[in-house]
């Protein structure tokens, strides 16, 4: 395949546009301890923050294949946020938790497989046959 983009900006703004043609309010669930999100640390837990990008709860969204960044107010405060779209976890609607989760690393295609635990093989050679 090369060097395909990520398909997760697309996916993103596929969904923020159906939840809100759907009068939902679009809630985006991001990793913050990504590089580069820039999200007020107050109100990140566990290394998460959900994010409101309804068009009422925030100005200028931009929803780039680079950048998704917007203006959006915690407590009362104007923050800008900004993140790279491969740090949303996922999109979906506060109502009813209808969307989509993304991979926890879905950026490439599979990644070469995490060594398992090491299976006991009696004769040095794997119990698993890779049918190609």
């Amino acid at each position: 395949m090369g060097s395909m983009t990520s398909n997760r900006p697309y996916l993103i703004r596929a969904l923020y546009e159906w939840l809100v043609d759907n009068d939902l309010t679009p809630y985006l669930l991001v990793d913050a301890n990504r590089e580069p999100v820039h999200v007020p640390e107050h109100y990140v837990e566990d290394g998460r923050i959900v994010l409101n990008v309804s068009p009422n709860a925030v100005r200028d969204l931009t929803l780039g294949n680079e950048l998704i960044a917007f203006e959006a107010r915690f407590g009362g405060t104007a923050f800008s946020i900004s993140l790279p779209p491969d740090a949303v976890l996922g999109v979906y609607a506060r109502e009813n938790g209808k969307g989509m989760l993304f991979p926890e690393e879905g950026l490439q295609e599979p990644e070469p497989p995490q060594p398992d635990p090491p299976a006991p093989s009696p004769n040095g050679r794997p119990s698993l046959k890779v049918v190609k």
